[in-house]
């Protein structure tokens, strides 16, 4: 089984005052940490999808894995991952965890957890004592519906919502809180 990490990294960072790929965390872009973190968990291989200051994040890391750029990052979070799930769709992947850039508390060993449920049917979330979130398995078999229904900053969420999930426990190992301001 093939499974595809992506990273969503496309927004601007209004509330932040620039985007988020671009803030340095620890040493490193928070954009090549979420990278990182997929490939070391072992996602076969790692897409991100950019948008505002693309050719910036590009050019401040060179060592990104393969990219794909939203024309449409101003409309909200899912356009971004309707543009990373169609540029996987071209490949054997069987299913995709997607990592939010801006959640570097969100370790390999969280993905990991999560990817050991991967299967073209699968929906897995991570899971925070009573509360669901980051990492999140999607299984081939639900790309077109999390696309058809991934509108503004909602992403997966409905879908989600509508269908059976699997809640995987990360919250020993993981912290989803998203960095939002400096």
């Amino acid at each position: 089984m093939t499974v595809a990490g992506l990273v969503l990294a496309a927004g601007a960072g209004r509330r932040y005052g620039m985007p988020k790929a671009l803030v340095r965390y620890e040493g490193r872009l928070l954009v090549q940490r979420a990278a990182a973190t997929l490939h070391e968990a072992g996602c076969a291989q790692v897409t991100v999808v950019l948008g505002a200051a693309a050719d910036e994040v590009r050019a401040a890391a060179p060592d990104l894995p393969a990219t794909v750029v939203n024309p449409d990052w101003a409309t909200g979070m899912g356009s971004s991952l309707r543009a990373g799930l169609a540029a996987l769709a071209a490949t054997d992947a069987t299913a995709v965890v997607v990592l939010l850039v801006d959640m570097p508390g969100v370790p390999a060993a969280a993905v990991r957890r999560i990817l050991a449920h991967a299967a073209p049917g699968a929906l897995v979330m991570g899971g925070y004592g009573e509360r669901r979130g980051h990492p999140v398995l999607l299984g081939r078999d639900h790309w077109a519906g999390v696309s058809a229904s991934a509108t503004g900053d909602r992403g997966a969420r409905d879908y989600l919502r509508a269908n059976p999930v699997r809640i995987v426990p990360v919250g020993d190992v993981a912290d989803d809180t998203d960095i939002d301001f400096p």
